[in-house]
C-alpha cells in the first residue's frame, strides 16, 4: 500500500506539471489571439465621417454588445471606438460652438448672454458613448462581484472538503460510508468546476489548496488508485473526443475560409479539455500533443490568412494610390464654361466611384494619409467649381434684379391706363433695355420673361382695343406685306434681274409698312425672311459670306422695326458659341506651334497650323462683325 501511495504521489506530480503546461499554453494562445485580433482591426479615419455616420457606427456597436451579452472582446472594441471618436467629436463641438459664438458676437457685439445647445446628433453621440461606457463598467463591476462570490463559494467548498477528510480520518467507513463519502466528494468536485473565475491573487492559492486536499482524499482511501484509474480512462475517452472535434474543425477549412467563429469554437473546446482530469500517464502526453497539433492547424491557417490579408491591403493601397494620382490634376483645373465644368465633374465622380468600389482595407498609417489626401483633392476641385458658379450666379442675380425693375416699370405704365406716344415710347425703351441685360438664373429664365412679355403685350393689346381703326390699318398693312412678299418671291425666280439695289428697295418698302395684326406677325415675318433668303440666293454676283451678311442685316432690321426678337437671340447665342470655339482652337494651335522643332517635317506641320490659324482668324473676324450687328439691333 505504501508503494502504491508513492506511485500515486509521483503520478499526481506529473499531472500537476501537465496541468501547468496546459495553463501556460492557454495564456500564450490567448495573447496570440489578442495580438492577431488587433492586427485584424482595420484603421478608420473617423474625422472623415459625418455626425450621422458616427451615430450609426455607435448604434451598431451598442446593438452588437446588447445582442451578444456584453462579451469582454466586444466591450473592449466598443470602448476603443468611443475613445477614438471622442477627440473627433470634441473637435466638431469646438468648431460648432466657436462658429455660433462668432455669429453671436457679430450680431450682439459681445459674449454676454451667449448660450449654445448642441444639435440632436451631437447629443446622441454623447448619449451612446455614455451608454457604452456604462455597459462596460456594469459588466466589469458584475465580474468583480461574481469573482468575489466565486471566491466565497470555493472557500466554502474547501472547508467542506477538509471536513470530509477529517471525517474520513476519524472513523472507519464501511461500503455504504465509502459510497456516501465518494458521492459527497464528487459533488464537491462538480460544484468546484461550476464555480467561475476569481480574482487572480487568490486563484493560485485556492487551486493549490484544492489539489492538495484532493490528493489527501485519494491517499486516505483504499480504493484510490482503482477509482482514479477508472476516472483517468474516462478522461482519456473524453479528451480523445475533444481532439476529434478540433481535428474536424481543421478539416472543415478545406471547404470554407478561416473565421473568428471557428477559433472561438476551438477555444471553447480547449476550455473543456483543461477542466477534464488527467488521463492514464502513458496516454496523457500523446493526447495533449494530438490536441495541440489540431489547434496548430487552425492557428497556422489564421496566420496564413493574415499574410494574404496584408498582401491584399497592399494591393488595395496601390490601386487607390493610382486613383489619387489621377485626380491630382483636377485640383488646378479652371474654365469659364459651365459645360466644361460639368464634363470634368463627371470624370472626377467616376474616379470617386472607383475609390469607393474598392472595399478592402489598406495599411494603417499609409492608408490613413492616402485617404486624407484623396478627399482633400476632391474638396479642392469642388471648392473651385463652387467658386466659379458663385461668381456666375452673382452676375445672373444682378441681371435678375435689373429685369425685375423693368417688369415693375412696364406693369406701372400698364396700370396707369394711359395710351399716348410718350408711354408707348417708354414701353419700347423698356424692351430695348431688356435686350441689353444678360442672362438670369435658369430657374427664373422663363417666368421673368413671361412676366415682362405679359406686361408689354397687355399694353399693346390695350392700345389696340382702344382704337379699332388701328386694327383696320393693321389688316391693310398685312395685305400690303403679303403683296410685297409675293413680289419678292416672284423676283427671286429671275436670277438675271436680282440685284442688291432691288433688295434694298424691297427692304425699304417693307420698313415703310406699319404693324400687322399680332396673330399674323410671326407667320408673315417667317415668310418674309424666307422670301429674302431665296432672293439673296438668286443674286449671282454675291459670295456666300455676302449673302449671309445680307440675310443677317434683314433679320436685324426686323428687330429694329419691333418684330419678335427671340430668333435673333438664338442666333446671337449660336455666334457666341462659335466665337468661343474658334478662340479656343486658335489658342491651342498657337501653343502647339511653339513645340515644333526645326525640321522639314515640322516646318510643313507648322505651315499647316498657321494656315488653319489664319483661316480661323478670318472666320472669327466675320463672326464678331455679325455679333456686333445683332447686338446693335437688340
Amino acid at each position: 500500500m505504501a508503494q502504491e501511495q508513492q506511485e500515486g504521489v509521483k503520478s499526481e506530480e506529473q499531472e500537476d506539471l501537465t496541468q501547468k503546461t496546459i495553463d501556460t499554453l492557454e495564456i500564450d494562445l490567448n495573447n496570440e489571439l489578442t495580438e492577431e485580433h488587433e492586427e485584424e482591426t482595420p484603421d478608420v479615419d473617423y474625422s472623415q465621417l459625418s455626425k450621422e455616420q458616427l451615430v450609426k457606427l455607435l448604434e451598431n456597436e451598442l446593438s452588437v454588445i446588447q445582442s451578444d451579452g456584453s462579451k469582454p472582446a466586444l466591450l473592449k472594441k466598443a470602448e476603443s471606438l468611443v475613445k477614438e471618436i471622442r477627440p473627433v467629436l470634441d473637435q466638431i463641438k469646438l468648431k460648432e460652438r466657436e462658429s455660433a459664438l462668432t455669429t453671436f458676437i457679430a450680431e450682439t457685439g459681445g459674449e454676454d448672454g451667449f448660450e449654445y445647445k448642441y444639435d440632436a446628433e451631437t447629443q446622441k453621440i454623447d448619449s451612446l458613448s455614455r451608454e457604452i461606457r456604462g455597459l462596460k463598467n456594469s459588466y466589469y463591476q458584475g465580474q468583480e462581484k461574481e469573482k468575489e462570490k466565486n471566491f466565497n463559494v470555493k472557500t466554502a467548498l474547501l472547508q467542506r472538503l477538509r471536513t470530509l477528510l477529517d471525517d474520513e480520518g476519524s472513523r472507519e467507513t464501511d461500503a455504504s460510508g465509502l459510497k456516501s463519502s465518494w458521492e459527497e466528494f464528487k459533488k464537491i468536485q462538480d460544484e468546484w468546476k461550476l464555480a467561475g473565475n476569481i480574482a487572480s491573487p487568490h486563484n493560485g492559492t485556492l487551486w493549490a489548496t484544492y489539489n492538495a486536499l484532493i490528493d489527501r482524499y485519494f491517499s486516505n482511501r483504499n480504493i484510490y488508485f482503482e477509482l482514479k484509474e477508472l476516472d483517468r480512462r474516462r478522461n482519456a475517452e473524453l479528451k480523445a473526443e475533444l481532439c476529434e472535434k478540433v481535428e474536424e474543425l481543421g478539416k472543415s477549412l478545406e471547404s470554407r475560409p478561416m473565421t473568428r467563429e471557428i477559433l472561438n469554437e476551438a477555444n471553447h473546446i480547449f476550455e473543456d479539455y483543461k477542466h477534464l482530469g488527467p488521463a492514464p500517464k502513458e496516454e496523457q502526453e500523446k493526447l495533449w500533443q494530438r490536441f495541440k497539433e489540431a489547434l496548430d492547424v487552425l492557428y497556422d491557417a489564421q496566420r496564413g490568412q493574415f499574410a494574404d490579408q496584408k498582401k491584399s491591403m497592399q494591393e488595395n493601397y496601390e490601386q487607390k494610390q493610382q486613383i489619387y494620382e489621377a485626380i491630382v490634376p483636377f485640383t488646378s483645373y479652371n474654365s469659364g464654361s459651365i459645360k466644361e465644368w460639368n464634363a470634368k465633374t463627371k470624370e472626377i465622380m467616376a474616379f470617386q466611384d472607383q475609390w469607393v468600389a474598392l472595399k478592402g482595407i489598406m495599411p494603417r498609417e499609409e492608408g490613413k494619409e492616402l485617404s486624407k489626401k484623396f478627399w482633400a483633392a476632391l474638396k479642392t476641385f469642388f471648392n473651385n467649381k463652387g467658386e466659379f458658379f458663385r461668381q456666375l450666379e452673382s452676375k445672373r442675380e444682378q441681371n435678375l434684379e435689373l429685369k425685375n425693375q423693368l417688369c415693375v416699370e412696364a406693369e406701372t405704365i400698364l396700370a396707369t391706363g394711359e395710351d399716348n406716344p410718350s408711354t408707348t415710347q417708354k414701353v419700347i425703351e423698356l424692351q430695348k433695355k431688356w435686350k441689353g441685360v444678360g442672362q438670369v438664373p435658369e430657374k427664373y429664365k422663363d417666368t421673368i420673361y413671361d412676366r415682362f412679355k405679359k406686361a408689354c403685350d397687355a399694353y399693346f393689346d390695350q392700345k389696340r382695343a382702344k382704337n379699332k381703326e388701328v386694327e383696320v390699318e393693321f389688316e391693310t398693312n398685312l395685305k400690303n406685306k403679303l403683296d410685297l412678299i409675293e413680289r419678292i418671291e416672284t423676283a427671286a425666280t429671275d436670277k438675271d434681274e436680282s440685284s442688291l439695289n432691288l433688295l434694298s428697295a424691297f427692304k425699304s418698302e417693307w420698313s415703310s409698312i406699319g404693324f400687322v395684326p399680332k396673330k399674323d406677325m410671326q407667320a408673315v415675318q417667317k415668310r418674309y425672311i424666307a422670301a429674302i433668303n431665296t432672293y439673296v440666293s438668286a443674286i449671282g454676283q454675291l459670295t456666300s459670306k455676302e449673302k449671309e451678311q445680307a440675310v443677317l442685316e434683314s433679320e436685324v432690321e426686323l428687330v429694329r422695326d419691333g418684330e419678335n426678337s427671340r430668333g435673333l437671340f438664338r442666333k446671337e447665342n449660336d455666334i457666341r458659341r462659335k466665337i468661343t470655339q474658334l478662340e479656343n482652337d486658335i489658342a491651342l494651335w498657337q501653343n502647339n506651334i511653339e513645340f515644333f522643332a526645326k525640321s522639314k517635317t515640322s516646318d510643313r506641320l507648322k505651315a499647316e497650323f498657321e494656315r488653319k490659324i489664319n483661316s480661323a482668324l478670318g472666320q472669327l473676324e466675320e463672326l464678331k462683325h455679325q455679333l456686333s450687328i445683332i447686338q446693335e439691333a437688340i
